[in-house]
């Protein structure tokens, strides 16, 4: 009867699955700020959001090589955004499966090689506009602020490199 009883209890309250949650909160990297690849984030933030607000502030729709500044200038803005909270949180330390270091090195190079050419278009479109109108220095500042976002993506580009290197070698 005991064997009956017990049997009839298991079906009653069947076993759930044990599932593992962790509670773990993101840690605030207060030193990631102070390195050079903190540095430079930062720098391509400002620079960048300085380059798409001074095109964004324009009538650039009239030229259509300013559409390409300002897809290069917001696609690249938002993403460096996305991993620098990525980096200041130390998120990247939680998810060990991606690998970083390479993602890094390829959003940078491309990022440079992108701005590249969006500062020589965003040049070459200043001289479409009249000189001391609100047009021609709004696109001559961001020509200049696209030169300088390209100099901060090529620096990441090899810190990344020098990265890369680093944990290729290791392997």
């Amino acid at each position: 009867m005991e064997g009956a009883a017990a049997c009839a209890s298991a079906r009653r309250s069947p076993t759930l699955p044990q599932y593992s949650f962790s509670t773990s909160t993101l840690a605030f990297d207060q030193h990631f700020t102070t390195t050079a690849r903190g540095i430079l984030f930062l720098a391509e933030i400002v620079c960048g959001l300085l380059v798409w607000v001074l095109v964004g502030g324009t009538e650039y729709f009239h030229v259509s090589a300013l559409c390409w500044v300002m897809f290069v200038a917001v696609l690249y803005w938002v993403l460096t955004a996305f991993l620098f909270i990525v980096y200041l949180t130390a998120a990247h330390s939680r998810i060990p499966q991606v690998p970083w270091t390479t993602v890094s090195l390829c959003f940078n190079s491309s990022a440079a090689v992108l701005y590249l050419v969006a500062a020589a278009v965003d040049a070459f479109s200043v001289s479409q506009a009249i000189r001391g109108r609100h047009n021609y220095n709004c696109w001559a500042a961001s020509a200049f602020f696209a030169c300088l976002t390209t100099l901060c993506y090529a620096g990441s580009s090899y810190l990344s490199y020098r990265a890369w290197r680093a944990t290729e070698e290791v392997q």
